[in-house]
């Protein structure tokens, strides 16, 4: 199930059928109202969006309900598109999968930095000699027919 899909009986969230025996859901995560805005926005538009308090003149990406600092309520009106282009705050190579195995050739990770947040993220189109950090970044986003509302609509970040 895709973030952005819902469930319209409450009776399809209690239990998963692995086979043989079934096992109770007693939690299940949702984007909430900011998530499912910004991936909705990311999905058909292609635009990452945050959200800004005034009062502390910070932007969040993704986009937040309510400032982390001051916990102001944060309205439709301080919704602001970010663009799509960062700066790399931090990198790593990542050598084993998610499950301890030795990967044929590592993965590029960044803290990218959009706004006043960091977005974690892969790099692509770029080689380890030429980065550095501080470097400014694009995202190239999947083409529209294959998003699905989610972080992985952006395929990966590379260096402008």
């Amino acid at each position: 199930m895709a973030i952005l899909e819902r469930n319209t009986r409450n009776i399809d969230n209690r239990y998963w059928n692995p086979g043989a025996e079934a096992f109770p859901v007693k939690n299940r995560y949702t984007a909430g109202v900011a998530g499912q805005r910004f991936f909705e926005e990311l999905k058909e538009n292609g635009r990452l969006f945050g959200s800004r308090c005034e009062d502390c003149n910070i932007t969040y990406v993704p986009a937040r309900i309510y400032c982390e600092r001051c916990f102001n309520r944060l309205a439709d009106k301080d919704w602001v598109d970010v663009g799509t282009e960062g700066t790399i705050f931090s990198f790593t190579f990542v050598h084993e999968s998610k499950s301890g195995e030795t990967k044929e050739s590592p993965s590029l990770i960044a803290a990218i930095k959009i706004a006043d947040s960091l977005l974690i993220h892969r790099l692509g189109e770029t080689d380890e000699d030429s980065l550095q950090i501080g470097i400014r970044v694009k995202a190239k986003l999947k083409p529209q027919a294959k998003r699905k509302g989610g972080i992985e609509d952006i395929d990966y970040f590379k260096p402008l």
